[in-house]
């Protein structure tokens, strides 16, 4: 088969085609012919070996952590997914990763894909969207009413942490540049906060929940906006737990487990139209498209996620 892989750690021009045999099943597993992924920050951050000692991988190196496809075969322990069905998931990516043209996922990570999406906007889902629900729902416990800052809502964790917060009846501030504001308003935004023009600790206070995507200053700033028992929710880096014990709010930091039953909670979001996938750029499954990608990733400036198309 097919697969986009690293052989060495460096620039995105270290990702190069390969055929590779397809994977073997077990039996707790499907074989899922994939119609598309998505790219993440944590990609290019493999790619360069950022994460190297924390993800011992051994080359080549498939990355990729989003999958929308289609089930090939199942094993003998399968029996709530059968040939033919549409699944999007969050796979486990030690060996191989989502940039190939089959993987073989466990069955915990399974999630039907809902019938009103195509695969590039299934692909945009899992690995963003559990991570925004983990956050809010069962970190920081989000409930009607409460106001939550969510940092970088045009990137493609906040936008759904965005539209997961106001289908939990929450009233939510968001940061981003100028350009954005009318599509965070789009997505549900109460208030919208100009980084580059406005400072958020001075406008904001008295919040519940405060979902922390950027770390260093923005992150300690975020602690003068909380009330006492507020959460600070962070995947940028570990909360002070000194400052937090002080002013009394609650911290969280996570590195994502994924699990189907999560992701089929947001599946049901997307069918009820309550959460929809912002795909903002599209590449093929080449060595080139698969590099642009990267470096459009690299940026930090990409609006919603970035998709590949695979079939």
């Amino acid at each position: 088969m097919k697969a986009i892989v690293i052989e060495a750690y460096g620039s995105a021009d270290q990702l190069v085609e390969k055929d590779i045999p397809k994977p073997k099943i077990t039996e707790d597993q499907v074989l899922v012919k994939l119609h598309a992924t998505s790219i993440n920050p944590i990609d290019w951050k493999m790619r360069e070996g950022y994460l190297s000692s924390m993800l011992p991988y051994e080359f080549p190196i498939i990355l990729g952590w989003d999958a929308a496809g289609i089930i090939k075969e199942v094993g003998t322990n399968v029996t709530d997914f059968k040939v033919g069905d549409k699944i999007f998931s969050r796979p486990e990516t030690n060996p191989r990763g989502t940039y190939a043209e089959y993987i073989a996922i466990d069955k915990e990570l399974l999630a039907p894909m809902p019938e009103n999406i195509s695969f590039g906007e299934a692909a945009s889902i899992p690995l963003v969207g559990e991570t925004a629900w983990v956050a809010l729902v069962e970190l920081a416990e989000i409930k009607a009413g409460d106001n939550v800052l969510i940092h970088a809502g045009a990137g493609g964790v906040g936008s759904l942490a965005i539209q997961i917060a106001k289908s939990f009846g929450a009233t939510v501030a968001s940061t981003a540049s100028a350009e954005n504001e009318a599509y965070l308003k789009e997505l549900g935004v109460d208030t919208f906060i100009n980084y580059k023009e406005q400072d958020f600790e001075s406008l904001l206070s008295d919040y519940d929940i405060v979902f922390d995507t950027m770390g260093g200053d923005i992150q300690k700033k975020s602690f003068n906006v909380l009330k006492k028992g507020g959460s600070l929710i962070s995947i940028a880096g570990e909360p002070d737990k000194e400052l937090a014990e002080e002013k009394g709010i609650k911290t969280g930091y996570f590195f994502l487990q994924p699990d189907g039953k999560r992701l089929a909670k947001l599946g049901d979001l997307i069918r009820d139209g309550k959460l929809k996938a912002t795909v903002g750029s599209e590449f093929p499954f080449t060595e080139e498209g698969l590099r642009e990608a990267h470096r459009l990733s690299e940026t930090h400036h990409a609006k919603g996620k970035i998709v590949i198309n695979i079939k």
